[in-house]
Order: structure tokens, then C-alpha cells, then sequence
């Protein structure tokens, strides 16, 4: 994702995704047909990783709510910000048509365990607009911030409003 992110999806080449894996060029041929099979894997293992990490923080009950889903959302998009990271979100956003259903299933239950983490306290009816609110909120942060520690702040603060 690193070597996607520096170049861009249409200008990184399976030579330089192999020297940076440090393998031979027929070696990662062998592993990814092509270009596009390695990059869905990348963002395949990428989003499987944040949304794992993301259901392991709102697991944990015994912590409230609000550190929880500011912690989720650093899970999900808070490690996208920043010099280099921020080119591996805008690397996946760039890319919709490689990714299709890659892309959106993730964003889909990530979207329900913020859901579900908020209808415990709000009730079911009121928690999709609050943990789409949220996530809006989120988007907009990501893209307004130029570090993780001040997305994380203001996001702390929407979330502890949404959550009143």
C-alpha cells in the first residue's frame, strides 16, 4: 500500500512493488497475476485489519463509550492522516472501480458496529442517524486536519456531543 500510496495506483509498477517487498519481479507475479490482483489483496488485508481492530476496541464494554468510539475511528481512519498515510486513503478513494464491494462491505459494518455500539446507549431507533453523523463528521475531520492528534481531539468532541 506504502509504494501504491508514494506513486499512485496507474504509475506504481510490479518492479517497484517487488523491490519494496524485497522479492523478484516473477516472484510477486507468482504470488498476484497482476497489478490490480495485488493491489484488491492490499486493500482487501488493509481494511480487514482496521475493521478487526475497530470490533476488538467496542468489544471491550467495560471502557465508556465515548473512549471506545474515538478509538474506533482511530482504528478505521484516524491512522489514514498524516504525510504518507493520508496517500493511502486517497490511493483507495482514487480507485473505486478496481474495488467495488472490496470497499464498500468494510464501510458497511463498520458503519453497524458504531451502529450498534451506540444503540446500547441511545436505543435503536436513534443510533443510525447519530453513527452516520458520525461518520460524516469523521470524513470531514480527515480531510480538514493535518495530524492524527488533532482529528482525534475534534472528533472526541463531535462524538461527545452526538452522544448527549
Amino acid at each position: 500500500m506504502v509504494t501504491f500510496a508514494r506513486f499512485g495506483y496507474r504509475k506504481t509498477s510490479m518492479e517497484e512493488v517487488a523491490r519494496a517487498a524485497r522479492i523478484s519481479r516473477p516472484g510477486l507475479y507468482f504470488l498476484f497475476s497482476s497489478k490490480e490482483t495485488l493491489f484488491r489483496a492490499a486493500v482487501t488485508q488493509a481494511l480487514d485489519r482496521d475493521i478487526t481492530a475497530a470490533e476488538h476496541v467496542l468489544a471491550n464494554t467495560g471502557r465508556p463509550l465515548l473512549e471506545r468510539l474515538v478509538e474506533a475511528f482511530d482504528q478505521w481512519a484516524g491512522r489514514y492522516i498524516g504525510p504518507l498515510t493520508s496517500d493511502v486513503a486517497v490511493v483507495i478513494e482514487d480507485n473505486p472501480d478496481l474495488l467495488g464491494k472490496i470497499i464498500e462491505t468494510p464501510r458497511q459494518r463498520f458503519e453497524e458496529l458504531i451502529t450498534d455500539a451506540i444503540a446500547i446507549k441511545s436505543g435503536r431507533e436513534a443510533a443510525p442517524p447519530v453513527a452516520q453523523t458520525m461518520i460524516s463528521a469523521s470524513i470531514g475531520l480527515k480531510h480538514q486536519v493535518a495530524s492524527r492528534q488533532v482529528y482525534l481531539e475534534r472528533l472526541e468532541v463531535a462524538i461527545d456531543l452526538l452522544l448527549r
